[in-house]
């Protein structure tokens, strides 16, 4: 026998998108989340196509995962989303060494990173005459 369906972790304007072990540290990630939250999809859209960052290409997928998701799977009109949120969190580190001098090694570590990126449906402001 199955278990019960649970019921959906968001609300019912919201979507989301994970990406998971991107190989980047979190702390640099964490700067491209910031960019982009709180921004309109195409505004940050726009900030990710022209980062110079190497990770933004990653972050901009996700994103575009996102509002796919919003617009398919819930139907959100996408002129209307605005990047709710953007938190990064740890995975795995790999453990790397390097040779040094007099017979010592040198502790490398390639971190990698999650991404989660939750999208909005925020109605547009109705102006009153």
């Amino acid at each position: 026998m199955a278990k019960p369906k649970s019921s959906r972790a968001l609300k019912d304007n919201e979507a989301k998108a994970v990406c998971r072990m991107l190989r980047v540290s979190p702390q640099k990630l964490n700067l491209l989340a910031q960019l982009i939250r709180g921004k309109k999809v195409e505004t940050a859209l726009a900030d990710l196509q022209f980062s110079r960052k190497r990770i933004a290409h990653e972050v901009k997928k996700t994103l575009e995962s996102a509002i796919a998701n919003a617009e398919n799977n819930h139907d959100l009109d996408v002129d209307e989303l605005v990047v709710a949120e953007a938190h990064v969190g740890k995975a795995l580190v790999m453990k790397r060494f390097s040779p040094r001098a007099r017979g010592r090694a040198g502790r490398i570590e390639k971190p990698f990173a999650n991404l989660t990126i939750v999208v909005r449906e925020v109605a547009a402001p109705t102006v009153a005459a």
